[in-house]
């Protein structure tokens, strides 16, 4: 993308979502019915599809699963709504915002985690709440010591871990190999894993 004047215009993850005006190929865009609100609709296009997608499309998620949801945002919020979709039977929603979690127990979260409050080991606290280790744990925060939480709170010999949350520029995610060999599984995803019109 560039002004008219040739000068480049960067923007986050090939979208520009934020920008006023933007110039798309046709089979990018989907008409919308006139009557619908778009302070409701403008979040379809990212927050609901990458969240409920990543249960969906990338974890796969279950009848009677376990999930655990680090951030408790937009996409956190979706990701909880997905698992409820699915039919898990615990989720726990974590975050440093006391106040967030109402709203994420409309969304179908059965319980909630602040890691302030937490004494002691958060891998273990949540080994604990969850019997075991949870099935699926998703990341929504972009930090990578979360995104290390995440997977080590995932059930050793099948729990799966999904990295939604996009982190700084140069940062590197780091966890012990014995985490991986116990048969955790650490996947990212991409808008959900939607696939687009093409």
């Amino acid at each position: 993308f560039s002004m008219l004047d040739g000068t480049p215009i960067h923007h986050y993850m090939g979208c520009s979502t934020f920008a006023n005006h933007t110039v798309v190929p046709e089979i990018a865009l989907a008409k919308v019915r006139e009557d619908a609100p778009f302070d409701k609709i403008c979040y379809i296009g990212c927050g609901v599809t990458t969240g409920i997608g990543a249960v969906i499309n990338t974890a796969k998620a279950e009848i009677g699963c376990r999930g655990v949801v680090f951030g408790l945002g937009g996409i956190g919020l979706n990701v909880i709504q997905g698992l409820r979709l699915a039919g898990a039977d615990q989720i726990v929603g974590v975050d440093l915002n006391d106040d967030k979690a109402e709203m994420a127990r409309r969304f179908g979260m059965t319980d909630f985690v602040n890691p302030k409050n937490v004494e002691g080991d958060m891998v273990a606290h949540l080994v604990e709440l969850t019997k075991g280790g949870a099935d699926y744990t998703f990341d929504a925060t972009g930090n990578v010591g979360v995104m290390r939480t995440a997977l080590e709170c995932a059930h050793k010999g099948w729990g799966t871990s999904i990295i939604i949350g996009v982190a700084p520029a140069g940062a590197e995610i780091s966890t012990r190999p014995f985490q991986l060999v116990t048969g955790r599984n650490w996947r990212g995803t991409a808008f959900g894993g939607a696939k687009g019109r093409t």
